[in-house]
């Protein structure tokens, strides 16, 4: 099975608007280009699909994605309106992969940068991992971790000390996919005695400079996408970039 992770590309209603370093409409349109030609099985978007938060914003990433060969689901991020998403396309917190599942985290803080979860999503996850043991992939749009960027880090999930405390009693999660940080990632974390495969995603949209204290736009970067190529309960993963 064939996972693509696409995320952050930050669209406005005007598709000539334009970003810090680029053309989001343009960019989105070359990502996903790609990523067809990529054959995937399933493409999850995790969040901040839009930045002016239209309803058209949301009408033409449908329409783009709807070219995609497989099922796509989102999640909202912190610059998103889940009302419109929802009237496009359906958010859904969990899917079957067969053997495996994916579970879809609401991390949006509403009007906030940071994320959360809060506790009633934390026991509603629980539950979910109660249910079924089946190895589990988990995609977010803030990480629950560091990425090594103080201001990045700042605004990142944060409960994340919870979240970790949760996991760590289901070793049947095995990757975590997040968003936001507009970069790469990509770490083995310890919780339920097993290694968790916690990765990030360069956006779509313009790319945020690993390691800065301020925030600073990666000049240099391209926009790109996650490939997860699952095989049993094995995974390969790796960053593709695309010209733009």
């Amino acid at each position: 099975m064939r996972l693509i992770q696409i995320t952050d590309s930050h669209l406005h209603a005007d598709k000539q608007a334009r970003s810090r370093a680029g053309v989001p409409w343009r960019q989105f349109q070359q990502v996903l280009e790609a990523v067809i030609a990529e054959r995937p099985d399933v493409v999850v978007f995790t969040g901040d699909v839009s930045q002016d938060e239209t309803a058209a914003s949301y009408a033409q990433a449908c329409e783009a994605l709807s070219a995609l060969p497989c099922p796509w689901f989102w999640m909202a991020g912190n610059h998103d309106q889940q009302e419109l998403m929802a009237a496009e396309h359906p958010l859904l917190n969990e899917v079957d992969l067969a053997q495996w599942r994916l579970l879809l985290l609401d991390t949006q803080v509403a009007g906030k940068p940071h994320g959360e979860l809060g506790s009633d999503a934390l026991g509603a996850l629980a539950q979910q991992l109660e249910d079924d043991d089946r190895p589990t992939m988990i995609a977010m749009h803030h990480p629950p971790v560091d990425v090594g960027a103080a201001w990045m880090d700042a605004i990142g999930l944060q409960d994340r000390d919870a979240f970790w405390q949760l996991l760590s009693a289901y070793p049947q999660v095995k990757i975590i996919l997040f968003g936001h940080a507009h970069q790469a990632y990509a770490q083995h974390h310890q919780a339920a005695g097993t290694d968790i495969g916690v990765y990030g995603c360069p956006a779509m949209a313009d790319q945020f400079l690993p390691g800065a204290e301020a925030f600073a736009i990666d000049e240099a970067s391209r926009p790109g996408y996650r490939v997860v190529d699952i095989h049993g309960q094995e995974w390969q993963t790796w960053v593709e970039r695309v010209e733009v």
